[in-house]
């Protein structure tokens, strides 16, 4: 999605953020925004919304209940999302607020805690393990970031056939201990 259909709502977000302590780089072609070399926010454009996405959100007091889960793939991030200018010229006090203990999170160490949710083993992934041994043992291997990018990627298919394809295509690099986006 193109970030023109927000340009406005992202310059006055930009404003409000840049009154803060956070410095402003681009990363993942966003700005993002950091404190002392740690990512604390970035805005991301969405077709119905622009959002301030905090990397640590789920540490955040978030009184007011305005932070939206980022989706079932995120841990913690949690992010402010806006439909029009006066919504961000309204919360000003509160996203500075909320910055500025996004800062004193990130100031203190505390990391958030990780939720140990083991994504379903496929039948199909099941099959492949009991036909090759070696590729159980491979994957058991592999650090539990690379198995749960792997099983996202098999279960994403609704077809039982694709779902096979992409476990026998990504098995050579699974044997070889890699990531599924491992080089």
């Amino acid at each position: 999605m193109s970030t023109s259909n927000w340009q406005d709502e992202i310059e006055m977000l930009r404003a409000v953020v840049l009154e803060t302590k956070l410095v402003e780089s681009t990363k993942w072609g966003k700005p993002c925004f950091s404190h002392e070399g740690s990512n604390i926010a970035i805005i991301q454009p969405f077709k119905g919304c622009l959002a301030l996405m905090f990397f640590k959100g789920m540490l955040l007091k978030d009184a007011k209940g305005y932070l939206v889960d980022n989706g079932p793939n995120s841990r913690s991030a949690r992010r402010l999302e806006f439909r029009a200018p006066d919504e961000i010229a309204k919360r000003r006090a509160t996203i500075k607020a909320y910055i500025k203990e996004a800062i004193a999170i990130e100031a203190s160490g505390v990391k958030p805690k990780a939720e140990k949710r083991s994504e379903p083993l496929p039948a199909e992934l099941k099959a492949a393990f009991a036909k090759k041994p070696r590729l159980k043992a491979a994957f058991a291997a592999l650090t539990p970031g690379r198995q749960r990018a792997y099983l996202l990627h098999f279960s994403g298919a609704k077809q039982a056939e694709t779902r096979a394809a992409r476990i026998e295509k990504c098995a050579p690099a699974i044997l070889a201990g890699k990531g599924l986006n491992d080089r």
